[in-house]
């Protein structure tokens, strides 16, 4: 009988009932506070809440928690360690297995293999303050129609990103990654890296045909992780001569610009050869030398304008028969022919052949260059800062992307709006009363093929007087932005013409799309529907106009310019797009879009435009209210 009364059952009953008991005695305020916590709980309560009123009955009762803890800390650790134990022993069996070739494609591969690079990068600034550094810098080298694990210490890339293999496939993967979808265009493509370099040829109106080989130099991922300023793409002809290079660089605002630069034959065949040509002379190492304009932001101490240089060495030997250096120099000039700085890339020691590894090889080579991806980030913060308070250069505010280039990856909450305007923009062309196709090319959500963007046609589209129109997102921030204006054809008009978050190839078709006349309807369908959408026109106000770059010297003037309040139309009308949210939207987009655009409203409002202040200010209230509720539960019952 006393095992039945000290079980956690019987136990469990009892606790209950006296809470119940004590709860009932005070029951005017427990039905109050119970009836609060209930509507609170409805209209803003999630699956975070649970677990912020866990913690807050932890905090509450912190006895009780040790207790539990110490209960099950042996059990808890042993879990740990076992898990921790587990996952270093498949990585070293993994490592020191014997080399792996799966998968591999036809064609050149095997006579060009994969290479670990181990570099160095220089830095020289000259204009307008000196600053030099040097550092070293790892770098592999992959023949871009190969798809393998190589040896169990790189994989090229692979079929499907890291985050969709699942835990155990990510924890079986090789510790070095070369990641088609980190490259080019967004998103991953079935054909891997060499489809994507095919598309970025077509979208240049090159032919990929004329460059049947390529080879990738990067900073290859360690453990998922890489930050990656320029990578190479060495692109050869049919006979095999280097012919192209494509230099794609990124900036630490998650942006990217290739920039495809072709070789000067004719001016190489200018070079002057030596009077008494020995065999090791005959044929001189082939480079590209070539010069290009400057359209993208990389470094805060540099305006957008300017002219690069560039210098690269062909990183194969005759025939594409073996790797035998690396060797990269860029040169900076201002817009005004001021040479600014000269960057370098070159190996500093041997590349190593990853298939030859040996076990002892790799482990060794692990242990030498594991840190360097996870370094390069805090090392250009060290150096920006010695740029900013020590040479006391001024700062060039980061720009929105040109056509050109790729825009940052979205948020959350523009990839949310970004799914609510692609279908409003598809609703707004069907309804179109003038034959005419729309071709809209999405920013920062992962689309790796621009020719599988979404093609939207009217109803009456099929007439041989139909238009083709391109709308093309430059940059995520527009979504976000579209939300603030009431009527969608100034706000599309205003970021194609100000801002130029949009580029529109026939901007005078617009108003065939979006003007129309009338208020468009409200139709609420709850109460709770009505508040959210009153609430977001009651805060919505027409943005600011994204300014052109400004340096840190023109503060002020920029203060002045942002001093411009932003037209007040609170008491306009729901915009278009809330209406068709309203009308077409199913209960989950309709709270998808209520909460986000609200959300957006209230940092634009009040926290100074910060989602992440909201956010945080936001779990401050949420702790708060659920320690309260749990506090006034305790002292009722």
């Amino acid at each position: 009988m006393d095992s039945i009364d000290d079980s956690p059952l019987s136990l469990a009953v009892v606790r209950f009932a006296d809470y119940a008991d004590r709860f009932l005695q005070n029951w005017p305020g427990s039905i109050l506070l119970s009836a609060s916590f209930a509507l609170y709980y409805s209209l803003f309560g999630g699956r975070g809440d649970v677990i912020l009123i866990a913690a807050a009955a932890a905090l509450a009762s912190p006895s009780a928690l040790w207790q539990l803890l110490a209960r099950h800390a042996q059990s808890i650790l042993g879990a740990v360690l076992i898990a921790a134990g587990s996952a270093i022993s498949i990585r070293f069996m993994i490592l020191t297995a014997p080399r792996i070739f799966h998968g591999t494609s036809a064609g050149w591969t095997e006579s060009a293999g994969s290479f670990f690079i181990p570099s160095r990068t220089t830095h020289s600034r000259f204009f307008p303050k000196k600053h030099s550094f040097a550092y070293s810098y790892l770098t592999v080298g992959v023949p871009v129609a190969l798809r393998t694990h190589v040896n169990g210490i790189l994989s090229v890339d692979p079929s499907a990103p890291r985050a969709a293999r699942g835990w155990w496939a990510s924890l079986s993967s090789p510790l070095y990654e070369v990641d088609s979808a980190n490259y080019l265009a967004r998103g991953m493509a079935k054909g891997g890296l060499r489809e994507k370099l095919n598309q970025f040829l077509s979208s240049q109106l090159v032919d990929p045909s004329e460059y049947p080989h390529a080879f990738l130099v990067t900073a290859p991922k360690f453990l998922g992780y890489s930050f990656n300023p320029v990578s190479f793409w060495y692109l050869y002809s049919a006979d095999k001569v280097l012919s192209a290079i494509i230099l794609e660089v990124n900036n630490t605002f998650d942006e990217r610009r290739p920039y495809l630069v072709f070789r000067n034959f004719d001016q190489d065949s200018k070079h002057i050869q030596p009077s008494n040509p020995t065999p090791s002379t005959q044929k001189s190492v082939p480079k590209i030398s070539a010069s290009f304009e400057k359209d993208f932001h990389v470094s805060p101490f540099n305006s957008r304008k300017g002219s690069y240089s560039v210098l690269a060495q062909d990183p194969l030997g005759p025939d594409m028969a073996s790797f035998r250096g690396l060797d990269v120099t860029i040169n900076l000039k201002s817009s005004k022919g001021h040479p600014k700085l000269v960057a370098r890339l070159a190996n500093q020691d041997d590349a190593i052949d990853v298939a030859n590894m040996t076990a002892v090889r790799k482990i060794l080579f692990v242990c030498q260059w594991f840190w360097i991806g996870f370094a390069t980030f805090p090392r250009i913060v060290k150096e920006a800062a010695a740029l900013f308070f020590r040479r006391s250069l001024h700062v060039w505010y980061r720009p929105e992307p040109l056509p050109q280039s790729l825009g940052r990856h979205a948020t959350p909450i523009e990839r949310h709006l970004e799914a609510v305007f692609r279908d409003y923009l598809r609703h707004r062309v069907e309804q179109s009363p003038k034959a005419i196709r729309v071709r809209y090319v999405a920013s920062g959500i992962g689309v790796a093929d621009p020719a599988t963007a979404d093609v939207f046609a009217s109803k009456t589209a099929a007439a041989a007087s139909a238009c083709d129109v391109e709308v093309r997102v430059l940059t995520p921030v527009f979504y976000a932005r579209f939300v603030h204006y009431a009527h969608d054809f100034e706000g599309l008009f205003n970021e194609l013409a100000e801002s130029r978050t949009v580029a529109v190839d026939k901007p005078d078709m617009l108003p065939h799309i979006f003007l129309k006349k009338g208020a468009p309807p409200f139709h609420a369908s709850s109460l709770t529907e009505y508040l959210y959408f009153r609430l977001i026109q009651a805060l919505r106000r027409t943005p600011e106009a994204i300014q052109r770059p400004l340096t840190s010297a023109e503060t002020s003037a920029g203060a002045q310019a942002s001093s411009l309040k932003p037209a007040d139309i609170r008491g306009f009308r729901i915009s278009s797009m809330d209406a068709y949210v309203l009308e077409h939207g199913s209960d989950s987009v309709k709270s998808m879009y209520r909460s986000a655009v609200s959300r957006l409203f209230l940092a634009d409002r009040f926290f100074l435009g910060s989602l992440e202040l909201l956010s945080t200010l936001e779990f401050i209230w949420r702790v708060g209210v659920a320690y309260f509720f749990l506090l006034a539960f305790t002292v009722l019952s």
